[in-house]
């Protein structure tokens, strides 16, 4: 049976509008620290990326921050105990962050938020890793992409031999149960996936 070690977790940089945004953030920050399982995520200090970040290194849990040299001032990197890792550009970021996670999380967030879910589904589809993806639909935030992939399926450009395994978890506290289970029938070989983080990298 796999173990996950590290999630990534895709968030925005703002708090959003709902409170129970920052809540369920710091929920997850917390569970993740309280399960001894590592935070990877890009490395601001600043919205619903510094909430979660903040959570798991303030309840004694590892936190590795990803951010380009560019977006430092933007978004202000970590202060708290972290590492922290600079990389030149947002491939390189990306490539570190899918090298360094065993499963994917994304909570509410905006255009970047969306972007790195999407690819990381497009990466799975077309058989490039094997680790889980799941949304915290935090107050049904991300019903209408969800409903965007059901409208695909019934188009068919998303299709049964092709699918799109997306997990969804209503709260925070989900999240570990629901990954857990989705890596239980892989070995850590799998999930690992040799090799697959350079032929990413060149997507």
């Amino acid at each position: 049976m796999a173990t996950i070690r590290n999630v990534c977790v895709y968030c925005g940089a703002s708090h959003g509008s709902d409170p129970r945004f920052t809540s369920e953030a710091r929920a997850l920050g917390l569970s993740l620290a309280q399960s001894g399982v590592g935070l990877v995520y890009g490395g601001g200090g600043i919205g619903l990326m510094g909430e979660v970040a903040t959570a798991v290194a303030l309840n004694g849990g590892h936190v590795t921050g990803i951010i380009p040299e560019f977006l430092i001032s933007r978004e202000r990197a970590f202060a708290h105990d972290a590492e922290l890792i600079v990389t030149q550009d947002m491939h390189e970021r990306k490539r570190l962050m899918f090298e360094r996670a065993d499963a994917f999380v994304a909570l509410p967030g905006g255009v970047g938020t969306l972007e790195e879910l999407v690819e990381q589904l497009t990466w799975a589809q077309l058989g490039r890793h094997s680790k889980p993806i799941l949304v915290l639909n935090t107050d049904g935030f991300w019903d209408p992409f969800l409903k965007l992939l059901d409208h695909m399926r019934d188009t068919r450009f998303v299709r049964e031999t092709n699918p799109v395994n997306l997990l969804m978890a209503r709260d925070a506290s989900e999240v570990l149960p629901l990954l857990r289970a989705a890596v239980a029938p892989l070995s850590d070989e799998a999930l690992d996936t040799p090799g697959d983080a350079e032929a990413v990298a060149r997507m």
